[in-house]
Formats: C-alpha cells, sequence, structure tokens
C-alpha cells in the first residue's frame, strides 16, 4: 500500500453505521493510478481519497470509486478534513483536486469536529430532451412526475450531474433501474451521479444518488451534488442568494445523512458535515 495510512470514516453523521462511508488514505507521496485504483476496488466503498503531504500551500488530492477516478467528491472531502483536523488540529486545509482549489474549514464544537468545504466555481446548463427522456426511461418515471419548478439540468461544482427533481415524495422512494442502461448514459454525458430530489419544503430537500459509473447502485451522501444543485438553484435563479439548504439522503438506504449546503451571493458553494470513524 506503500507509505500511508488508510482511515476510514463515515461522513454527513454522527453515526458510523449513518452517512457515506469513504476511505481516506494518507501517505508521503502520492501512489500511481493502478495502484490508487486496486486499493479503492479493496476498501470498497463509493469513493476513497488520497491526500499527499503539503506542496506550497496545498495537499495534493485525488478521488477514486471502485471502478473509475473521479474529478471531485464532497463526502470524501468532508471525511478528509475531519481526519486532518483530528491529526493536525482545526482550521483551513487547502486541497489540490483535479479541478481546482478546494479550501476545507475544520471546527469542533462541543466534541464535535465539522468540515466545510467551499466547491470551485458551479455552473449549469439545461439537460437536452434525449438525456432527460432516456433517464425518465431507464427510471422508470415520466415527465409527469417531475417538479416544474426545478427544470432537469446539468449542473457542476466538480463534477458533473443531471438534476431530476419530482413532485411527489413517493416517486423518489421508487428507485429501481436498469444499472448497465444507466452507466452508459451517464458514460456518454459525462455525468458522476444523478441528483434525484424531492423537495419537502423551501430549504428541505430529499436526494437520492445512483453512482452506476463507479460501480455503486446508489451513494448514500454525496457532497458534489449537493454543492452542484446549490449552483444550480442560485445561479438559473430558483432561489434567492445568500440562503442555506438542508439535503436529507441515504433514508431509504438506512444510512441516514444530513448535508448543510450555505449559498453566497457568489462565489463557491459551501457543504457542510461531520464525520466519524468507522470501526
Amino acid at each position: 500500500m506503500g507509505n500511508g495510512t488508510l482511515h476510514r470514516y463515515a461522513a454527513f453523521s454522527d453515526d458510523p453505521a449513518g452517512g457515506n462511508p469513504a476511505g481516506v488514505w494518507i501517505g508521503d507521496a502520492l501512489p500511481d493510478a493502478a495502484t490508487m485504483q486496486a486499493i479503492a476496488r479493496d476498501v470498497g466503498y463509493s469513493e476513497t481519497a488520497f491526500v499527499a503531504p503539503r506542496h506550497g500551500s496545498a495537499r495534493v488530492i485525488r478521488y477514486y470509486s471502485p471502478e473509475a477516478e473521479v474529478p471531485f467528491c464532497g463526502h470524501a472531502t468532508i471525511a478528509t478534513g475531519v481526519v486532518l483536523g483530528t491529526s493536525d488540529g482545526d482550521g483551513i486545509y487547502r486541497l489540490a483536486t483535479s479541478v481546482g482549489e478546494v479550501p476545507v474549514d475544520v471546527r469542533t464544537d462541543n466534541g464535535r469536529r465539522e468540515a466545510a468545504l467551499t466547491s470551485v466555481a458551479s455552473r449549469h446548463e439545461p439537460a437536452s430532451a434525449a438525456l432527460v427522456d432516456t433517464a425518465l426511461s431507464t427510471l422508470g418515471w415520466t415527465h409527469a412526475d417531475l417538479d416544474p419548478t426545478i427544470p432537469p439540468a446539468r449542473a457542476f461544482a466538480g463534477a458533473w450531474h443531471l438534476v431530476l427533481a419530482v413532485g411527489d415524495s413517493g416517486t423518489l422512494a421508487r428507485l429501481d433501474y436498469d444499472f448497465d442502461r444507466l452507466k452508459a448514459l451517464m458514460l456518454a454525458d459525462g455525468l458522476t451521479t444523478l441528483q434525484l430530489l424531492w423537495r419537502e419544503g423551501p430549504r428541505v430537500f430529499h436526494a437520492r444518488n445512483p453512482f452506476p459509473v463507479g460501480g455503486v447502485v446508489e451513494d448514500p451522501a454525496t457532497g458534489a451534488a449537493a454543492a452542484a444543485l446549490g449552483g444550480y438553484l442560485r445561479d438559473a435563479g430558483l432561489l434567492d442568494a445568500p440562503a442555506s439548504l438542508l439535503i436529507r439522503q441515504g433514508e431509504t438506504m438506512g444510512r441516514p445523512s444530513q448535508l448543510q449546503v450555505d449559498i453566497p451571493a457568489t462565489g463557491g458553494i459551501v457543504v457542510r458535515g461531520t464525520a466519524v470513524p468507522i470501526g
């Protein structure tokens, strides 16, 4: 495994049995790509982050799912922040991802350590009719299921996600899709996850995130998608910023997760959460 230490943490939860498990490998230099992929496959979590010592102002970080490298992962970033805070103390850690620098602010309150990442610049574009039609067909949903107040979009804050919001919680509860067909669609479109949503209230969303391109049926907490959603809602004028959102995810999987999303008037989107050791 090289000169490094592997940590296992559950992000966006205070309970090791909740949240989204992440591997955090910290060493004196990054392993080669094949080794990182092999470690991530062996760990088996949706993501493992690999972190090297600071060069200049930032530490280099890379993210691997069991099947492929991804450009950015929110829950593994939160876990990394808490691991670094535990070993080196609270403060701001700058992480050099493959898509840009992401600062992570680590703080402790009443013995509870929390990390807050600030995403790279967000952007979005309307999802094409062909993409929406195929995604809906693969999910077994129809256009009538969609929430007209949040139009389908491709959204980015470090990785691309397809945002599909539905008007009824029961629709979101019915997640049963063709794994290989959705994986092929997402690979062709450069998508990391689907950000499937139901809005419970003005500032509370429920999310489910299929992640077949990483070899994962469903992700229990997806910080990169949360950041992309916040950027989309702000930049498309679908909410007035500054604003804060709560995203509840993973509940149907028995891994409840809470993602706090702070949306400033301009700049990167802030995603906050806790992380705790597993085992």
